[in-house]
């Protein structure tokens, strides 16, 4: 121990000598010292080797030591302040780094502009929680347990018994609005969605919509036609063609789903549209009564129309993008081609 001690004072009148001229120095004596591998840590390191009896002495002796180190160190860390990046001045005038602005995401932008045309037909907005129960997602909408539609639709369960579950869809937004009784409804529902699906360039495991509801008296098919023309030729010009297919879903009868011609290749066929110069951009129908009825609203009086639409689908055609991923994959490289885009 004695040895160490001696090896200490060596170390303090060293320490006393020391007198730093720049930052360099102050540094190379902070590493020599105080580093990870510097000589207090080693010396504190030779208290295992201290009789037990004299380790309450040694300790004292090591923390001294430790305090002068550090109060050296501290008296010269003004030098450190006085280190620049061209030798130990800054020059003040340079100019500052400007700040990156972002940029709006296109789903948002396709988003805000789809909301502002239906607005312009008298449509209001409607949203909901994105965690459902089985009711709101699937039972009101004339899908009972065990219906086989429920397969298009594989999902995310929160938890069973009773279920919840991540939506499907945002037609759970409208049934909460029929339920609530105030009629007549004119409604859109935007938001997200989620689905158990492999990701790939057409397809994720989740998306947006937007959903749209209109119930009253006598409405009619023709309206829901008209509707649907008017949207798209205001979204997406009119130098192209428009069609209905029959199609089925559970919540309209009867239903249909509503193609464009592609506006990647003009129609004349491409791996986007699949060869065939046409693209599905919505699934539409009149409101099931079945699910009027479940809502509390009188099948015999009123009738209404529904449409759905992916948020993607359309911001892909608009904007000519062939890989869904790239929505979700923060890249600002992609992000920025939208920043004029309002």
């Amino acid at each position: 121990m004695e040895q160490i001690v001696q090896q200490i004072e060596a170390y303090k009148q060293e320490m006393a000598a020391f007198q730093p001229k720049n930052a360099d120095e102050l540094e190379q004596y902070r590493i020599r010292f105080l580093g990870t591998k510097g000589i207090v840590k080693a010396i504190f390191g030779e208290m295992k080797s201290v009789p037990n009896e004299r380790k309450k002495e040694f300790g004292q002796v090591l923390n001294a030591f430790k305090v002068m180190a550090e109060a050296k160190y501290e008296e010269f860390a003004h030098l450190k302040d006085q280190a620049g990046p061209a030798g130990g001045d800054l020059d003040l005038t340079l100019p500052g780094e400007p700040h990156r602005l972002g940029t709006r995401h296109p789903i948002s932008l396709v988003r805000n502009k789809a909301i502002r045309i239906f607005e312009r037909l008298g449509f209001s907005i409607a949203e909901g929680p994105e965690i459902e129960d089985d009711w709101h997602n699937f039972t009101a909408l004339n899908l009972a347990e065990n219906h086989p539609a429920r397969d298009m639709q594989d999902t995310f369960y929160v938890q069973t018994n009773p279920d919840w579950l991540l939506r499907t869809h945002t037609s759970s937004v409208q049934v909460r609005v029929m339920e609530q009784g105030k009629l007549p409804i004119r409604i859109i529902c935007p938001g997200r969605v989620y689905r158990n699906e492999t990701i790939s360039a057409r397809a994720h495991c989740f998306f947006h919509q937007i959903e749209g509801l209109y119930i009253a008296e006598n409405v009619s098919f023709a309206d829901l036609k008209q509707t649907l023309y008017y949207f798209v030729q205001e979204f997406f010009g009119e130098n192209f063609r428009i069609r209905f297919r029959p199609s089925y879903f559970p919540f309209t009868e009867p239903s249909a789903e509503m193609d464009i011609s592609c506006l990647i290749c003009g129609g004349e066929g491409c791996s986007v549209c699949k060869h065939t110069g046409w693209v599905e951009i919505l699934g539409c129908g009149m409101v099931h009564p079945q699910v009027l009825e479940n809502c509390g609203i009188d099948s015999a009086k009123y009738t209404g129309f529904a449409f759905g639409m992916g948020i993607e689908r359309l911001t892909m055609l608009k904007y000519q993008i062939k890989d869904l991923r790239l929505f979700s994959e923060n890249d600002a490289r992609f992000l920025q081609q939208f920043q004029g885009v309002v």
